[in-house]
């Protein structure tokens, strides 16, 4: 690590999902961050002075705002299924778009650094598809909203043990990587860990305005760090 580099502090929403989950170890070992922030609707047991925990309201801006004060980083990985909304898309949207906009206006008035936001590949506001139409919804408002710099991550199917049952995406996992050679590039199955390391990466680039990282880009990343290049 550059001595002269200032150590920040970054807030996790989505800490215990697939990719968040993965990614809360690469942050606490990572000696450029000095604070890790989890803003989180249920209070995870983590014990670790460089560990912040804020159990909040996520639909409720005021909560979100307070748990982002001193983050210069903000990773962003929160989602959920049409199982979970019980096929409700109006709640599914609330969910994805709803609390994606208010962290991403707290981040706008708080003047956050760098948004590392996950979507999808893909994803397209002029979609057909409910889920492709829904991310570049949330895509665009995070981009048109004029942040300092923006991160968009569009893996494709992400290969992973989750903590709850998903059948049909199990099954996608088992066939998907013996195929995957048949796959667009940008459509390629890629691990929730690589997602994970790649973010840390993006976390350390200096750029404004809109980024996209598609799967050959994120590979990419996660293969440099853990080659220690």
């Amino acid at each position: 690590m550059n001595p002269n580099i200032e150590k920040i502090e970054a807030t996790v929403f989505g800490a215990t999902g697939l990719i968040g989950s993965r990614l809360i170890p690469y942050l606490r070992k990572d000696l450029e961050f000095k604070k890790i922030h989890l803003a989180t609707r249920s209070l995870i047991n983590i014990r670790d002075e460089k560990i912040k925990v804020h159990e909040i309201n996520l639909f409720k801006k005021t909560e979100i705002l307070n748990s982002l004060k001193k983050s210069k980083v903000v990773f962003l990985t929160i989602g959920t299924t049409m199982s979970k909304v019980k096929g409700d898309q109006e709640k599914y949207k609330r969910i994805d778009f709803g609390i994606t906009k208010d962290i991403a206006d707290s981040c706008k008035e708080l003047g956050v650094d760098k948004l590392i936001l996950v979507s999808s590949s893909g994803a397209d506001f002029k979609s057909k598809s409910f889920y492709l139409k829904l991310k570049g919804e949330v895509e665009k408002y995070v981009t048109d909203i004029n942040l300092k710099s923006v991160s968009i991550l569009r893996p494709s199917l992400l290969l992973g043990k989750r903590n709850e049952k998903r059948f049909g995406e199990k099954l996608a996992q088992m066939i998907m990587p013996k195929i995957s050679f048949l796959v667009p590039s940008k459509y390629k199955p890629i691990s929730a860990e690589k997602v994970a390391i790649a973010m840390v990466q993006i976390s350390k680039m200096n750029f404004k305005g809109v980024k996209i990282f598609h799967y050959k880009e994120i590979n990419g990343l996660s293969d440099k760090l853990q080659s220690g290049d």
